[in-house]
């Protein structure tokens, strides 16, 4: 059987870089296929091992909204490829509709909903055509504040992580309200209620990794009980999440700016999971309003 991974997502959120990746690890990319064709693509792939020929057992499949008279049934389509017995990886590229507008007033190019159009309203558009490809996707990748060779390394890390017995990756990530959700998050806790270190002034410029600012924020009650809670909810659902198939499971701790209190709870939570997940915790809002 062959390891297919499928690459979708928004028009602007680097599919085509994802695609050049898994090239250079040697898969066979076919970019802007019908969903429906993907198993007689496969079927043609092990027909042509036969004699001399080359086995073709790595597939990168490249579906995007151009190919939106096939859309429909899509999600069956590919998930049919699992069913198959092959090894299936479904990455969902996305970014935030500002990012996605600014791409391409740099580039110049038109949209595929909207050539030469209204391109936020193409974004939407798209946005409804792809949901059902994005419920199905193992993995989704907010390329947002990524650049190029990021993009790149996430792209061959999580692919790196194939195979027998890979574990369920838990991504906690810090953010602050005020500059919007995270896309990526699967689950959203707001720490607004707990006291803000930003009211206290040698704490201001300091953020929730360094140790004044994390025993303000870990030291008080609520903050413990807050933990407690939440160790005990991931004690319960973690495992289900992973039972499910899922490879990423991004947890999202915000407060107001994403600078003290998510940050702090952040690390505390990481290093409590740690012991028994793979964890990554990322700070995406930190370092927004710190002073050069």
């Amino acid at each position: 059987m062959s390891h297919v991974v499928v690459v979708t997502g928004m028009s602007g959120a680097g599919r085509s870089t994802a695609l050049h990746v898994l090239e250079d690890l040697g898969f066979y990319c076919i970019d802007n296929i019908p969903p429906t064709l993907a198993n007689s693509v496969l079927e043609l792939a092990e027909a042509s091992a036969e004699g001399e020929r080359e086995r073709v057992d790595r597939l990168g499949l490249g579906v995007d909204v151009r190919t939106v008279a096939f859309l429909q049934g899509a999600e069956a389509s590919i998930s049919g490829l699992r069913d198959a017995g092959h090894e299936l990886d479904v990455l969902f590229l996305d970014a935030s509709d500002e990012v996605l507008v600014r791409r391409y007033s740099e580039t110049r190019r038109p949209h595929p909903l909207a050539p030469g159009g209204d391109v936020q309203a193409a974004i939407a558009l798209e946005r409804e055509r792809l949901s059902g490809l994005r419920t199905i996707a193992t993995r989704v990748i907010d390329t947002s504040d990524l650049n190029v060779h990021d993009l790149k390394r996430v792209v061959v890390d999580e692919l790196a992580r194939g195979g027998e017995g890979r574990r369920m990756v838990v991504r906690v990530v810090s953010f602050g309200f005020k500059y919007g959700l995270p896309i990526d998050a699967d689950l959203v806790f707001d720490l607004r209620y707990l006291p803000n270190p930003h009211f206290v002034p040698e704490l201001r410029p300091k953020t929730g990794r360094e140790p004044e600012v994390s025993s303000y924020v870990l030291e008080r009650p609520a903050t413990q009980e807050l933990l407690g809670d939440l160790m005990q909810f991931f004690e319960h659902t973690l495992p289900r999440y992973e039972k499910e198939g899922k490879a990423y499971l991004t947890v999202a701790i915000g407060c107001t700016g994403g600078k003290h209190r998510s940050v702090a709870v952040s690390e505390e939570l990481g290093k409590r999971l740690k012991g028994d997940w793979e964890v990554v915790v990322h700070h995406r809002d930190a370092d927004r309003s710190r002073p050069r």
